[in-house]
């Protein structure tokens, strides 16, 4: 237990220097990617403590992250659009999804739900040892396992589903590799399977996407220059995905 619990802290401390340099970078503006590496960072930190909840400080935190990452996330969906519009050659449209972008960064970087989890996370080890000391923590190995595992059986069942959601199972595969890769030492993906599971992520990352443009265009008159194109980009994206989805199935029955 020793070993997972210093795992655990290790990979917290980590990530909060992912953090911390993230929000340098978001202050003064200096690369698109800030915003993108802040909600990877996000990402892992959840990913880390979704198996352990009911520890101390877990939830705090975990709720912390969550709202940190609802901050986030129409600032990086408009970034991918613009990219997109960009693409296509629809510079204008593109542009005005970008203005004052270094005021938005600069706003995120000095946000409250990012500086409550900066504050939680400084003071997430003292409370993970002061319940090592009390023996609050037991079979920590154990319980983490259990719960990636419980995880994949989640994307087994969803991938059952002959109604399956594609959107319900983009997060869930998210969450089975992000966790994998939060624990590598349990082992509870091949390499192989997690390159599978990445390519899945990634066809079903572009299907969410179009969906999403497709819908903004309901209401945002600029993007009507990309619909016709976006449908038919859309008709492609749903065949991919449902064909990754089939073979990620078929190759989870055969383990």
């Amino acid at each position: 237990m020793a070993a997972m619990l210093d795992h655990v802290i290790v990979q917290m401390l980590s990530l909060q220097v992912r953090l911390m340099a993230c929000q340098a970078r978001l202050e003064a503006n200096t690369d698109s990617e800030a915003l993108h590496d802040l909600r990877i960072s996000v990402r892992r930190l959840r990913s880390l403590l979704r198996p352990l909840r009911g520890l101390p400080g877990v939830d705090q935190l975990e709720h912390a992250a969550g709202k940190l990452g609802e901050l986030t996330t129409p600032l990086r969906d408009r970034e991918v659009l613009a990219a997109q519009l960009l693409e296509r050659g629809q510079y204008a449209a593109a542009q005005r999804r970008l203005e004052k972008e270094g005021e938005v960064f600069a706003q995120v970087a000095v946000s409250a739900d990012l500086q409550r989890v900066q504050a939680i996370i400084d003071a997430f080890p003292m409370f993970l040892r002061a319940a090592q000391r009390q023996k609050l923590i037991r079979r920590l190995s154990q319980r983490i396992d259990k719960r990636l595992r419980g995880q994949w059986k989640d994307v087994h069942k969803a991938l059952n589903d002959p109604d399956h959601d594609r959107h319900r199972l983009r997060l869930l595969i998210k969450r089975v590799r992000y966790g994998a890769e939060a624990y590598p030492q349990l082992e509870c993906l091949s390499d192989r399977l997690q390159r599978q599971l990445k390519g899945v992520q990634g066809d079903l990352g572009d299907w969410h996407d179009l969906v999403q443009w497709l819908s903004q265009a309901e209401q945002q008159g600029d993007l009507a220059p990309c619909v016709t194109h976006w449908q038919n980009q859309l008709r492609d994206a749903e065949i991919r995905a449902d064909q990754s989805l089939a073979k990620l199935l078929a190759d989870m029955e055969r383990r």
